[in-house]
């Protein structure tokens, strides 16, 4: 049996979500839970949890990298909680443990997520979230290889979720030879 891909979902914890983020975030969990993927979050609120939400509602398996010791600090829609106890440094194990990282919205925690992901050659989709491009004042053009130094930015939860696949994919065909 093949191994399952995993996607990382990156986002605010806020527990008053823009409604629009909110949506977005449950779809997306929705989205990787119908192509039978396993959801990775920090496993808190806000976008984590709709994320994870989204992946439940529609059958999915969720774990939750938590910045605690306690399992119970999980959101109720983990199926797996894994205590750290370090804090904003688990940032770097939900980002490392994604096949690709998809970016919800979120502020400097977010944004160290998207960070590490890039520095591990990670692709990272980004909806309504930071766009390094015009941080740094360029602007690649996309093409095959252009996640591997930028956020490839999506305008919904089936466009990021395509585009996360099509490159994972893609990467696998590359390693295995048979592109």
């Amino acid at each position: 049996m093949p191994r399952k891909i995993c996607i990382s979902v990156v986002g605010s914890g806020d527990e008053e979500l823009n409604p629009q983020i909110a949506k977005i975030a449950n779809e997306v969990g929705r989205e990787i839970a119908s192509r039978d993927a396993i959801l990775i979050c920090g496993g808190l609120g806000g976008v984590m949890a709709e994320a994870a939400k989204g992946a439940k509602e529609n059958g999915g398996l969720t774990i939750g990298i938590l910045p605690g010791e306690d399992t119970g600090s999980a959101n109720p829609f983990i199926d797996i909680a894994l205590p750290t106890g370090l804090g904003f440094a688990r940032n770097v194990l939900v980002a490392y443990s994604g096949d690709a990282v998809i970016a919800i919205s979120g502020r400097l925690g977010t944004l160290s997520e998207i960070s590490y992901a890039l520095l591990k050659k990670k692709p990272v989709i980004g909806i309504h979230t930071w766009n390094l491009e015009q941080l740094s004042g360029r602007m690649p053009p996309f093409d095959e290889q252009s996640y591997i130094n930028s956020v490839v930015m999506c305008e919904n939860a089936e466009e990021a979720v395509d585009k996360a696949f099509a490159i994972i994919e893609n990467r696998e065909k590359i390693k295995n030879g048979t592109n």
